[in-house]
């Protein structure tokens, strides 16, 4: 990777005019604004649809993209759309993501446009090259409408046992709301492709996110139980999370299904080559989330309230990055090696040629040979004012006197309102190869902004970008840096 720096915002934070960030002009005018303030790189969060709780990580789906992110002027430009049909869906430009709101009216209108769609041969290549996934992620939702929302483990048996004969009935009952996913699969892949393409072609490259785990509720989970550790009624025999630390006295309680590792190795990690050959396609890098989970992941008994009574299980490690390597170059992944780190994780990082994260917000303990900060930083290293789990730099140190003062002093900072761009100057300074700054950081933003508080269902994945934040001013001052920092 080359000495660059890039921002970190979900496509869900882009200004758009209909409630969310989508792949509308507002998303190639921040691409342009990227590429005036001197950067390489737009990180991204994981891009499928979201359910309760609205999380980018806990998804339907591994392989599909998110419906609210199809760009409804372009379904005009199709003629699939009025702008009269459009304009009754707007939105007031608000700070916030009213997701309920959004659920409410984006796929009645989809409805529409789907109801106009005429199939053609690139449809059907769409449908045929897709095949592996999207039949089973459109049959599932399919479903899952017919049985108001509920989750496959609450369906009836031959249902949630995919016997045969009931999911060829299901198939032919339920034809038109198969196509209709079928159909927001193929908008959202040619809108997508479209962005990435544009990016590209702007000096921009996409680092794209994926979780470790797959959410219970997914089609993933339904279609392929004997990948995870289910019971012989396909229910979690044990669940993922991380232990207690010094963010949560009782761990984080996660919930998702674990896999069984040693039957996917039986099959070649055949899952994981697919999952990862889509990466490779959607983006120019991949972040893996929770990488330590490949080394070594918490188990935790299904039924438990907290993580307390987890314990930790070896994974797979080099076996299975050497499979994935088959349809990925190892010189386009991430690791997101957060966490309690131990010398196996470094070192199978290392040997794979991975860089690692370091945050700098996690930096001042008051121990000077703290790894994330900037003077013990080695090259192949992806360095962050702070992630989407965590405060803005504004808001944490605003609450942490002593940190605040190391913080302002290590910095050469005389006050908490200079840290935001102290902190992009220590990062751009870094021997890091990469320097990626949160939105929130790059405008100075408090808490309000914050975009995740971990293990929380509420006020998450909600902050927006307003439309003239990205100023040119910010962005001229971004590119001198990024200039003199040779980034």
């Amino acid at each position: 990777m080359k000495r660059a720096s890039g921002v970190l915002m979900p496509v869900f934070s882009l200004p758009s005019k209909y409630g969310i960030g989508c792949f509308s002009k507002e998303a190639y005018k921040f691409v342009d604004q990227l590429k005036k303030a001197g950067q390489s790189y737009w990180q991204i969060l994981p891009l499928g649809p979201t359910g309760y709780g609205d999380s980018p990580y806990q998804s339907f789906s591994t392989y599909a993209g998110n419906p609210y992110f199809i760009d409804l002027k372009t379904l005009v430009k199709e003629g699939l759309l009025t702008k009269k049909e459009c304009k009754e869906v707007r939105c007031k430009e608000q700070k916030k993501i009213d997701y309920e709101k959004i659920y409410q009216n984006r796929f009645k209108i989809l409805k529409k446009a789907y109801r106009r769609f005429q199939k053609n041969d690139k449809y059907e290549k769409f449908l045929e090259e897709n095949a592996f996934w999207l039949e089973d992620y459109c049959m599932y939702m399919a479903i899952k409408d017919a049985h108001e929302g509920k989750s496959w483990s609450e369906w009836e048996e031959l249902l949630k046992k995919r016997e045969k004969t009931a999911l060829e009935k299901v198939k032919e009952e339920l034809e038109d709301e198969i196509g209709f996913y079928q159909f927001q699969q193929y908008e959202f892949d040619r809108q997508w492709k479209k962005l990435h393409t544009y990016a590209k072609e702007q000096g921009i490259q996409i680092i794209g996110d994926i979780p470790i785990y797959v959410a219970f509720d997914s089609a993933d989970a339904w279609a392929a139980p004997e990948l995870f550790q289910f019971d012989e009624e396909n229910n979690p025999i044990r669940v993922a999370g991380c232990p207690p630390d010094g963010f949560s006295a009782t761990g984080q309680l996660w919930g998702n299904p674990l896999y069984d590792w040693e039957h996917m190795e039986h099959t070649g990690f055949q899952w994981w080559k697919y999952r990862m050959a889509c990466c490779s396609e959607l983006y120019d890098f991949t972040r893996i989330d929770h990488f330590i989970g490949i080394v070594r992941y918490y188990e935790i008994p299904a039924g438990e309230e907290t993580a307390i009574k987890g314990q930790w299980r070896q994974g797979p490690g080099a076996k299975l990055l050497h499979a994935i390597h088959e349809v990925i170059e190892p010189h386009r992944m991430i690791a997101e090696d957060l966490g309690v780190l131990t010398d196996e994780v470094t070192s199978l990082r290392k040997q794979m040629g991975y860089p690692g994260m370091k945050v700098l917000q996690f930096g001042f303990d008051g121990n000077p040979q703290n790894e994330h900060l900037p003077h013990n930083y080695e090259k192949d290293t992806v360095a962050y004012s702070g992630t989407h789990d965590n405060e803005t730099v504004l808001g944490y140190f605003s609450a942490r006197e002593e940190e605040r003062e190391r913080a302002c002093f290590y910095c050469n900072a005389t006050d908490l309102e200079e840290l935001p761009n102290a902190f992009m100057r220590m990062l751009y300074g870094s021997v890091a190869d990469i320097a990626i700054l949160q939105m929130q950081d790059i405008l100075s933003l408090p808490n309000t902004a914050r975009m995740n508080f971990p293990s929380t269902i509420g006020d998450n994945w909600q902050w927006r970008l307003e439309s003239e934040q990205f100023t040119d001013n910010i962005a001229e001052h971004m590119r001198q840096l990024a200039h003199i920092y040779g980034r």
